[in-house]
């Protein structure tokens, strides 16, 4: 009877039997699963393990994922004693994992990196001098070391590799790492701890160092090496100079050789001079190293410079004065003492003190009082009794130079002023000259105040004549002249009570005012238009004199108002000045060619209280019946 074989998926198992023939590559490409390919690693694995290829077993291992545990394989290792061939296990596992794994890779990574450090430190135990051979396997272990923490620098725990390269001694990767993790402060502390202050520096220019991290280890840098951290910080920008002080006056308390270039003098000078800095603690710092220095040209000239000199409300000088004088005083720098006293407008002080120093100092601050006589007097006073009590010569040479320093002096101090410092048993023979010389002098000046008091007494003759010919102004008036308000004569004969009031009556007719230009009006028409066309303070201050005159009642003296040569100012009535003040406030410009009449050109033609008069004016277009018609013209 015929069987009948069914063919189906007769290939499923070839795997096994390449397997079983040791031809793994070809049993890896008929595996169908990754439990099988698992086998197949497994076999490849364990053979290489049995035949103590234990870096070959590792690579194998690293790729099996489900037959055999990551701990199994791990004992394996560890069991043998092969530390290496595990190391190479781990990365391989590594490279097979996702980045899913985080957890997993981390654990990983740390392991490797105690395997490094322990792998490091064997090598140091078997030899000694590894660490100096550069084509040892040492160097070579701590180069792929220094790759492995590059590349899981972003997987490893910091603070735990951290702790792990500090346990083991090794510095030098613990700088490493710390860099590539940018701590950079760990970085630059062991420079400095090395002595490396150069390599700090540079540290410090790379763009992602904060500028903090600058002023925090300054200190220690300028003491390591201040010519290098002066020029790192003349390059470094957005630097604030304050806060480098501490540093600064760090590096300034310890002495210095004689001819050392003082490297912080240098770079407060580039803040002062270059980046214009107007800090006061950075410009007094810069003055007190000055005036610890045994030359003080220095120290004068940056009291001299006036750094804020053309800034629009703001000082010339940043330093603060009351600090420098005390400091200056200390150090015993009596000359940059004077021209502080004399900055801060001390001249007696500033004088009194040169004069310890230097009379031609002292003469030069005298000087410099130009808009106070009195007390650029008394400073050449002062300087002509130091120089007098100063000489040692004999009298009479002493006299001389008294004489030729009174020459000095520009004619400020004359003889008699000197006088009292001499003493009082001094022959007048030998100032004769000098009286004689200053009696001339005096002399002169006696003529001139005649010649002066002759020159006023004329003007006064002039201004009494002047006074007289006003007295007797008068002014012609035609017998039809009209006023400019009512347009009636002035000379008519006659006129109301009310036209009169405050004024003393021209005989029969009314008070009136004739101008300069030949415009004549009534008082009382006058008040009417001023107070009418001016404004409503003077209107009110006019009514209110009118009002007192009113009630003074009081007659004018003279029949025009006018007040006689002979009268005194003080022998004036209250009506009359009254009359006065009024005849200022209406009187003292022609209300047609004054300013009142300039004023009203702005104002409209037409008032806001005419409006309804002014509406008459509108033309309105004829009404025509309805019977009759227009008929064009024909020209």
């Amino acid at each position: 009877m015929p069987r009948l074989v069914s063919v189906h998926d007769e290939g499923r198992d070839m795997w096994q039997v390449y397997l079983d023939l040791k031809e793994f590559h070809t049993a890896l490409v008929h595996c169908r699963d990754p439990f099988q390919r698992d086998q197949v690693y497994l076999v490849q694995a364990d053979a290489a393990f049995s035949a103590k290829q234990y870096f070959r077993a590792a690579s194998f291992y690293s790729k099996i994922t489900y037959v055999l545990s990551f701990e199994e394989i791990t004992l394996r290792f560890i069991s043998n004693g092969e530390q290496d061939a595990l190391r190479t296990f781990l990365l391989r596992k590594l490279d097979n994992l996702t980045t899913d794994d985080k957890c997993q890779i981390t654990m990983i990574s740390t392991w490797l990196t105690e395997l490094y450090l322990d792998k490091i430190n064997r090598l140091l135990l078997e030899d000694d001098t590894a660490s100096k051979n550069q084509n040892s396997e040492y160097r070579s272990i701590i180069q792929e070391f220094r790759a492995f923490l590059s590349d899981s620098k972003d997987v490893l725990d910091e603070e735990t590799t951290m702790r792990l390269l500090e346990s083991y001694g090794r510095v030098d990767e613990l700088v490493y790492f710390a860099s590539l993790k940018e701590h950079y402060e760990i970085v630059i502390h062991h420079y400095i701890q090395q002595g490396e202050a150069k390599k700090a520096l540079e540290v410090l220019q790379k763009p992602t160092v904060p500028i903090d991290l600058q002023y925090k280890v300054a200190p220690d840098l300028i003491m390591l090496d201040a010519y290098e951290t002066v020029e790192s910080w003349m390059v470094t920008n957005n630097l604030n100079p304050r806060r480098l002080i501490p540093a600064m006056m760090r590096y300034s308390s310890e002495p210095h050789a004689k001819n050392e270039t003082h490297e912080v003098i240098k770079y407060l000078e580039f803040c002062v001079h270059r980046l214009l800095n107007e800090d006061t603690g950075v410009h007094n710092l810069l003055l007190s190293l000055y005036a610890k220095q045994e030359d003080d040209s220095a120290l004068l000239r940056f009291l001299q410079c006036k750094f804020g000199k053309g800034r629009t409300n703001g000082p010339e000088f940043f330093y603060d004065p009351k600090y420098a004088l005390r400091l200056c005083l200390k150090e015993k720098r009596m000359r940059a003492c004077v021209h502080i006293y004399s900055m801060m407008f001390m001249h007696e002080e500033a004088v009194a003190l040169a004069l310890q120093v230097d009379p031609e100092l002292a003469m030069a601050e005298a000087d410099k009082v130009e808009d106070d006589e009195d007390l650029r007097k008394k400073l050449w006073l002062m300087v002509a009794k130091h120089v007098i009590e100063q000489e040692k010569g004999t009298k009479r040479e002493n006299i001389r130079k008294a004489i030729a320093f009174l020459k000095e002096t520009d004619g400020l101090l004359k003889i008699e002023d000197i006088l009292p410092f001499f003493p009082d048993f001094a022959l007048i023979d030998d100032f004769k000259e000098a009286i004689c010389s200053s009696l001339e002098d005096y002399n002169k000046q006696i003529e001139q105040l005649k010649q002066e008091m002759n020159d006023a007494t004329h003007g006064a003759d002039n201004i009494r004549n002047d006074i007289s010919s006003l007295a007797q102004r008068y002014a012609v008036i035609e017998h039809d002249e009209g006023c400019g308000v009512c347009g009636r004569k002035i000379l008519t004969v006659g006129g109301t009570s009310q036209m009169t009031r405050g004024y003393t009556a021209v005989g029969p007719m009314a008070p009136f005012y004739v101008f300069p230009c030949g415009h004549a009006f009534h008082a009382q028409c006058l008040i009417a238009h001023i107070t009418r066309c001016g404004d409503q303070t003077q209107a009110e201050y006019i009514l209110d004199l009118q009002k007192q005159l009113t009630l003074l009642g009081n007659e004018m003296r003279d029949s025009n108002g006018t007040i006689t040569e002979e009268e005194s100012i003080t022998s004036m009535t209250p009506a009359d000045k009254l009359r006065l003040q009024l005849d200022d406030a209406i009187a003292s410009e022609c209300p047609f060619c004054g300013d009142l009449m300039i004023r009203e050109i702005s104002l409209p033609f037409v008032l806001p209280a005419e409006a309804e008069y002014a509406s008459t004016w509108d033309i309105t277009a004829p009404q025509f019946l309805g019977g009759q018609k227009s008929l064009p013209i024909v020209i």
